[in-house]
């Protein structure tokens, strides 16, 4: 594990590497004070050298200084060194997340994501804080404690050694019985996470529908479940430190008898008892201490697993076998014999045998009911899913042959759930086209019909939107995802029932607008509304994941079952409503 997040210290080395050793040389300086104050009492005072006392505080104060010093340095480039390596930890991730294909997306929950990005990694920044210094602090300061331990009474030291066995057993306890907790603990947040984020996203929905009690009992729930795991966790961990206080004490204790009785029989001076006691105590905290790091690296071991989980996760689409200096000749489309399925290893297919030929230029409408695939058949051209046999060519050539960047950049896409981010209307926009000028825009915006309420704005172009456009009506979110899917001038646009939020006179407007601004353009509409694809050069008619009819819609209406029976239908009802 370590080994696959080493990398991310990149950039950080220097502080890394600084940080232990700072650390050695604070705990070198804390380790001489006592032998100092042991001269001080058995050579100083006991035999009235004044000279030698204050030779000897000097030293000891300048020690205090210089340890003080060097702590404080090794601080600071701990938190240097981990914050850096946390944070290309959260940008790995990030990458990662963001080069993942639809179904990888699928794999991990947006909680579950969330909480990789934020809580897990602060949980293992904190262990590489940990790691790099307290871990060398620790048995440095028991290695140097342990030896001047014994320079002063060897017999003595056979006590303590008691205790290292006791320690090292409470650790290994520890170690194999509280990371399951801790991972499950870690999936708990998850949970709360997804409703957090879903609750938010929908808060509208849960005002309208009276929902405010039911979704805090869920929450409560959630809550609950954290603290039952946290607690199953730490009750294990909490059990060590009780043991080692114990095992500290009983070890004073013991040492103050065995040396008790050695100053008495004249065989140990007071400075030496005094300072033995504090090395005692120093190797005693500090294997306390490094037993509590242990435990940290534990539960930062979940953390670790789930973090390295994204990392390992292999994206379902790649563009390494392909042709980087392929660029789309045209925006033609062919579909050759394709089956698809989200499980791949499943055949109960969701699109089945489909075969399309498209001309470049072509305007073609796709209509179908409810769970006929329409939208999963055109995010299958800039290849956001990947075929499961067959084969979809776009310009003439297979859509793997293409670098994912220029495959997707030839195409634009309006999805069906529209999404705009924070910032201002105008950055927005310029998402279809980084460099685009306020003609251009104003030409897009023209064209989806979102020019007119855009200006009824007081700052127009510049108002800033919120997260999600929440600023904004569903109508007009989709105006400003069509105008920015147009500026980006592809060779193939994709609406995705995108006027579904406009009233018919709007969508009519658009329409018109569409076939001027789009003229060129490989267009596929995916529509409810007859009226929206009765256009289009041709119509593609889903059933069940199956093309039932590719026509014009002229011919469709007299030979297509399915395209005349929603066609009467909406006819018949725009008669009823006139």
């Amino acid at each position: 594990m370590i080994k696959k997040l080493t990398p991310y210290i990149k950039g950080y080395w220097l502080p890394t590497i600084l940080a232990p050793i700072l650390t050695m040389g604070e705990v070198v300086m804390e380790v001489y004070i006592p032998f100092l104050m042991s001269r001080i009492i058995d050579e100083g005072i006991a035999l009235g050298d004044r000279d030698l006392v204050v030779s000897l505080g000097i030293r000891m104060i300048l020690c205090a200084i210089t340890s003080l010093v060097l702590g404080i340095a090794s601080q600071w480039v701990t938190a240097k060194a981990r914050t850096g390596f946390s944070k290309n930890l959260r940008a790995a991730l990030f990458r990662k997340v963001q080069g993942f294909s639809f179904a990888n997306v699928d794999h991990f929950s947006t909680g579950s994501l969330i909480t990789r990005l934020t809580t897990d990694v602060g949980q293992i920044e904190m262990a590489f804080s940990t790691l790099i210094h307290m871990l060398f602090r620790n048995p440095v300061m028991i290695l140097f404690a342990t030896v001047m331990a014994f320079r002063i009474n060897a017999r003595l030291c056979r006590v303590f050694l008691v205790a290292i066995p006791v320690l090292g057993i409470s650790v290994y306890l520890v170690s194999t019985k509280a990371h399951p907790f801790f991972m499950a603990m870690m999936e708990r947040f998850d949970v709360i996470n997804s409703i957090i984020e879903e609750n938010l996203t929908a808060i509208r929905v849960v005002k309208a529908f009276v929902r405010k009690d039911k979704e805090n009992e869920k929450f409560q729930a959630a809550a609950a479940g954290i603290k039952a795991a946290q607690l199953r966790a730490e009750h294990i961990v909490i059990l060590t430190g009780p043991l080692l206080n114990a095992v500290i004490y009983g070890t004073t204790l013991a040492i103050c008898w065995f040396g008790g009785k050695q100053m008495i029989a004249g065989t140990m001076q007071t400075g030496e008892f005094l300072t033995f006691i504090q090395y005692i105590r120093q190797i005693l905290f500090n294997l306390n201490m490094l037993s509590m790091v242990f435990i940290m690296i534990i539960m930062a071991g979940a953390s670790i697993d789930r973090v390295i989980e994204v990392l390992d996760e292999i994206p379902d689409i790649s563009d390494e076998n392909a042709d980087p200096e392929l660029e789309l000749a045209d925006g033609s489309v062919r579909f050759d014999h394709v089956n698809f399925t989200y499980k791949k290893d499943s055949t109960n297919y969701i699109l089945t045998d489909i075969n399309l030929d498209v001309k470049s230029g072509e305007t073609i409408g796709i209509i179908g009911g409810t769970g006929s695939a329409k939208s999963t058949l055109v995010q299958l051209i800039p290849r956001l899913y990947d075929v499961n046999t067959g084969a979809i060519e776009v310009g003439g050539r297979n859509v793997k042959d293409y670098k994912l960047d220029k495959l997707r950049d030839g195409c634009s896409m309006v999805l069906q759930k529209n999404l705009l981010f924070s910032g201002t209307i105008r950055d927005n926009l310029k998402w279809g086209k980084e460099d685009a000028t306020d003609e251009e825009i104003i030409e897009a915006c023209k064209a989806a019909d979102a020019h007119n309420f855009i200006m009824g704005f007081p700052n127009g172009y510049d108002t800033e939107l919120g997260q999600g456009g929440v600023n904004v009506s569903g109508g007009q979110k989709q105006r400003l995802c069509i105008a920015r899917a147009l500026l980006k001038h592809p060779k193939i646009l994709i609406l995705d029932d995108s006027t579904s939020a406009v009233d018919t006179a709007t969508d009519h407007a658009i329409r018109a607008a569409l076939k001027k601004q789009a003229a060129g353009m490989t267009t596929f509409i995916i529509a409810q509304r007859i009226a929206s694809v009765h256009d289009a050069d041709r119509v593609i008619v889903l059933d069940n994941g199956k093309i039932d009819g590719f026509d014009t819609p002229e011919n469709l209406l007299k030979n297509n079952q399915i395209y005349r029976e929603v066609y009467e239908s909406q006819q018949k009802g725009a008669q009823e409503n006139g």
